[in-house]
């Protein structure tokens, strides 16, 4: 088990791996699923040998209130469907924090439930927010759950220029879900969860 890093050069470091991120032309990913809410995209990961998911869809509220939803905190819980329990482990400055959560099993429990253990920080992007996180290895594995590994992830949030009431919000996905799994299923569950998110995440915004 690895102690806790320092936050700030981690945070750093998170932040500029999803800025590039961003920053990818449109040509190197390939369409995974189209709903009414979403687009996902996908691309080979740098970090391990699955994908790299690239999720888009316009939201209906401030950025604020959006990012609030989604990062480590009371909201969460209540609305994403796919995850089963949080518990913030450390809090540190600047909107850091360590978390542990698990997730419920999905297929028809091909995949089995997980549970994570992530660093998270929240940062300002142009004029709205990045919220990001990337998995450690700390605290002892709960029985009845295989550890799986987030990769540098990330939610761009940020307000349409002519729509203030609307934000456009841009996520990055790279989960390494680890244990003996078909490498299909992972990806079918993947693109489906993320296209889920967004509308789960409208319907939680609307109440």
């Amino acid at each position: 088990m690895d102690p806790l890093p320092n936050p700030a050069p981690l945070a750093s470091k998170l932040r500029n791996t999803l800025v590039r991120y961003h920053s990818v032309g449109d040509s190197e990913w390939r369409v995974a699923k189209k709903t009414k809410d979403a687009t996902v995209w996908r691309k080979p990961s740098e970090e391990f040998s699955g994908y790299l998911y690239k999720a888009q869809g316009v939201v209906e509220d401030v950025t604020n209130r959006i990012v609030d939803h989604i990062r480590p905190g009371p909201y969460r819980l209540d609305w994403d469907s796919l995850m089963t329990s949080m518990d913030i482990l450390e809090t540190f400055e600047e909107n850091c924090c360590v978390m542990r959560y698990t997730t419920a099993g999905q297929l028809w429990n091909i995949i089995a439930p997980r549970e994570f253990v992530d660093f998270s920080y929240t940062t300002s992007y142009e004029d709205g927010l990045l919220t990001c996180g990337i998995s450690l290895d700390y605290g002892e594995v709960r029985p009845n759950f295989v550890r799986g590994f987030n990769h540098p992830c990330g939610w761009f949030c940020v307000p349409l220029k002519d729509s203030p009431g609307h934000s456009l919000l841009t996520g990055y996905i790279q989960t390494e879900l680890r244990g003996m799994l078909p490498q299909s299923a992972v990806d079918t569950a993947m693109s489906s969860t993320l296209a889920n998110f967004y509308s789960d995440l409208k319907k939680a915004l609307k109440t």
